[in-house]
């Protein structure tokens, strides 16, 4: 949290993230997609490396979910969520 913070002070147009949820608690994680969320629309673009599928997909516009190194899903986020395989294999979902 205090890398994302110390990167926010120089006012980036493009804010690299990889897995900024890692070790953090619940309520933490929770703040901080917001916070994610927030900053995009006020124009940052970010660009994540998260395990967290579904966390990934809430915030993102766009993405592609990797597996062993080759991208194996790719498109709008929200087509992502819905796909029938992403939900079964990376949500846990069906």
């Amino acid at each position: 949290m205090l890398a994302v913070g110390r990167a926010l002070m120089s006012d980036p147009t493009l804010l690299l993230l990889d897995e900024p949820s890692l070790g953090l608690a619940p309520a933490v994680i929770d703040t901080t997609y917001e916070t994610f969320q927030r900053l995009h629309k006020e124009g940052l673009t970010l660009l994540l490396a998260e395990q967290s599928v579904d966390l990934a997909l809430e915030v993102a516009d766009h993405a592609h979910v990797l597996q062993v190194g080759r991208s194996v899903f790719s498109g709008k986020a929200s087509e992502l969520s819905s796909n029938p395989d992403v939900q079964r294999i990376y949500l846990g979902i069906g």
